[in-house]
Formats: C-alpha cells, sequence, structure tokens
C-alpha cells in the first residue's frame, strides 16, 4: 500500500495556492483523567476503520433523532493526493460504535475536506471542495524518476507509486482537470440512504454551513477558485438547493484576507449574534483563531479580533445557550482544545485539553456535538506516533 506525505506544510502549501486505526481502540487516557479545569475526559479512541488509507478533516453532527454522522475525506494515500472521496459513517449509540464507511462522493480529482449537518427540514448536507494541489507532485516524480531517483513524496514513493498517481490523474485532460475544480454540496432527503448530485456552494470551509433560526443556512467561507478569493458568507433560503452571496467579512488593517484568512466556521447565539471563526495567518497573531459578529443577520460583520492560539475551529451553541469552540493546537501539546463563552461569544474561557498527547502538527479539525446526556463527542483527524497514515480519533468528554 502507498505511504503518504503527511508534512503539516503540504496543508500550509495548499492553502497558500487556493488562497493566495482501527475501531474501538481505546487510547490510554483514563476515565478519571482531568483534561483541564473544567473537563473531563471520559474516553479517546481511534474510530477508523480502514487502516490503509489516510483519514483527514472530518465533521461530526447529530441528527434530531438522535444518530450521529460522521463525514470526512477518505480513500486517501497521503495529506495531498489524486484519490480522495468523502466517506461517512454513522452511530445510533453516541459513538460507541461506528457503521462501516461508505462513499459519498467520488469525483474525477481530489475531494478534499468535509461537513455535514441537518438542516431545520430534516435534510442532511455533506460539503466538500476539488483540488489539483497534487499536481506538482507528480511533476516532481516525473523529475526524479528521469533521474533514475526515488522517494519523490517520501523514501517509499517510487516508480509504481508515481505511475499510479498518474493514472489517476490522466483520466481528465488538463482542461476538463481544471473545469472539475469548485466548491460544492450534496443533499439527501431522505436520511442518508440517497444523494442527489453534487451542487456549487460559492463559498467553502471544513465545517460546513450553519442553520439559522429564521430557516436561512448561513456559510462562512472563502471563494477557493474565483479570480477574487473573497472571505465572507452566502446563505441559503431553500434549504441548501442554491447559495447567494450575502457579505464580505472586512479585515484588520495591514492584512490580506485573500491571503491570510482561511477556513472559516459560523454559529448563531442565543440572542441572534452570529459569530464567525477564521484560521489566520497573517503575522499578527499567526495560527490564531479570529473572530468576527453580526448583529443584523449577516449583512454587516465586524472587524475581525483575535480569541486563541489554534486553528481552525468549529462552533456549537449548547443546550444551556453556552457557546463552545473547539479547535487543533498545533505546539506542545500536541492534540486538541476547546473554549466556553456565556455571554454569546463576547469573551471566552481559558483552554480545555480535549487531547493533548499528539506526535506532531499533522492533525486537528475537531468538531463537537452534544449528547442527551449533557457530555460532548468531538471527533478529529490524526497522524499519530509510528504511523504513516492518519486516523480519525474520537473523545467522549464532560464539561463541570
Amino acid at each position: 500500500m502507498k505511504t503518504p506525505l503527511n508534512n503539516p506544510t503540504d496543508r500550509r502549501h495548499f492553502l497558500k495556492t487556493a488562497g493566495a486505526a482501527t475501531a474501538g481502540v481505546i487510547v490510554a487516557v483514563p476515565g478519571s483523567a482531568r483534561a483541564a479545569d473544567g473537563a473531563t475526559i471520559i474516553e479517546t479512541k481511534v474510530i477508523s476503520q480502514q487502516p490503509e488509507y489516510y483519514h483527514g478533516w472530518s465533521t461530526v453532527t447529530r441528527r434530531k433523532n438522535g444518530e450521529l454522522w460522521l463525514t470526512w475525506s477518505g480513500g486517501r494515500v497521503a495529506h495531498v493526493c489524486p484519490f480522495g472521496q468523502v466517506h461517512a459513517m454513522t452511530s445510533k449509540d453516541d459513538g460507541k460504535t461506528w457503521t462501516w464507511p461508505r462513499v459519498l462522493l467520488d469525483g474525477a480529482i481530489d475531494d478534499r475536506d468535509s461537513g455535514v449537518l441537518e438542516t431545520a427540514k430534516g435534510t442532511l448536507i455533506a460539503t466538500t471542495f476539488t483540488s489539483l494541489a497534487y499536481e506538482p507532485y507528480i511533476e516532481k516524480g516525473k523529475r526524479m524518476s528521469e533521474l533514475g531517483e526515488g522517494g519523490w513524496q517520501t523514501k517509499d514513493f517510487g516508480e509504481k507509486e508515481l505511475k499510479q498517481w498518474m493514472a489517476c490523474n490522466d483520466r481528465l485532460t488538463p482542461e476538463e482537470r481544471k473545469a472539475e475544480l469548485g466548491v460544492w454540496a450534496i443533499r439527501s432527503e431522505d436520511g442518508g440512504k440517497t444523494w442527489g448530485e453534487r451542487l456549487p456552494t460559492v463559498v467553502n470551509s471544513p465545517h460546513g454551513p450553519t442553520q439559522l433560526k429564521d430557516g436561512r443556512l448561513l456559510y462562512a467561507g472563502k471563494m477557493l477558485w474565483s479570480e477574487g478569493k473573497k472571505i465572507g458568507v452566502c446563505e441559503s433560503k431553500d434549504d441548501g438547493k442554491t447559495w447567494q452571496w450575502l457579505a464580505d467579512i472586512p479585515a484588520r488593517e495591514g492584512d490580506n484576507p485573500e491571503t491570510q484568512y482561511h477556513e472559516l466556521h459560523a454559529v448563531e447565539a442565543a440572542d441572534g449574534t452570529l459569530i464567525a471563526q477564521i484560521r489566520n495567518h497573517s503575522a499578527e497573531n499567526k495560527s490564531w483563531t479570529l473572530q468576527t459578529e453580526s448583529s443584523d443577520g449577516g449583512k454587516t460583520w465586524s472587524i475581525p479580533h483575535p480569541i486563541t492560539f489554534g486553528i481552525p475551529s468549529h462552533l456549537l451553541k449548547l443546550r444551556d445557550d453556552r457557546l463552545l469552540m473547539t479547535y487543533g493546537h498545533r505546539r506542545a501539546p500536541y492534540g486538541n482544545q476547546a473554549r466556553i463563552s456565556a455571554d454569546n461569544g463576547k469573551t471566552w474561557g481559558e483552554p480545555m485539553i480535549i487531547s493533548g498527547d499528539g506526535a506532531g502538527g499533522d492533525l486537528g479539525y475537531p468538531s463537537t456535538v452534544e449528547l442527551d446526556d449533557g457530555s460532548l463527542v468531538t471527533v478529529w483527524y490524526e497522524k499519530m506516533k509510528g504511523s504513516s497514515l492518519a486516523v480519525l480519533r474520537q473523545a467522549h468528554w464532560r464539561l463541570a
């Protein structure tokens, strides 16, 4: 089986160019361990069931009937490769067990990050985007092959892997591949049994759109493949069938949002304020999450301001109306952290460690759901120590 390229710099390279494992294995976090003041970890485990693949950039959501849906970029052999598909699995017992993965979408080029949500009408929507970021690696492989050298991705990548990548890429002409670039959603109106054709969404972001109380879907994200790679929000008034641009999100003085702002997520607070958070790569607060707010339904947004080190974030309104943000922490302790806001996003509490045993920075993109008993399930992707492939990990935890 091919060995992937897992260097986290690949992700930064993609962001620059685009915006310029076995189920049930419990990993040693005892039920009594207190991760940080305010959070107790009940269990941490690996939930991916296909260790031969690299699992990336997942999102978990909880339906009204209690079923958990998890989608991610699967079928991969590397952090950047041509083989990505949108995969999904479900749980009817709060994440204790998961179904075998199924493929929801398999485009002709790389299908990356996947968000998922259930709308107010009961429709499931999964989001993704397509990418050609792997093509420079094929060209590198060709050059090294001409020199009689291997290791064009890692030391284990040779002629066999190069031929596989080229065979996948050559299914389309260069013009056809370019035409495949886009930001997409697929919909299911029967609880995930069947899915419709992919639909353009104007923007993309890893965890997808959010449901508003007025019936609209709000999608905070970035225009990836247009000439003006704007940061902002689009909306859908027809349950995700069509999407329209709503508003730009402004930048701080000196920041360039086209090249430095990425991977947004939004939530509606209990008082109606819309909160959107942004992955920041400007020199000021690099690798921090920034936050912007709207008090007029998303028509206008405040100047972003820094919240915490860690990227990217996922936002969830809890049943007690507090807001929870979870985010990757790509410096020691490597893992995932969370913060709570009890005032509709105006201020955030101290960080709580969900996981802090990571081997390095190739991890994160956590998302969280709340269970009936008030406990929480967080899922993220991670390349663990001694492995060349990333898995999906899950934490069951509780707030104080």
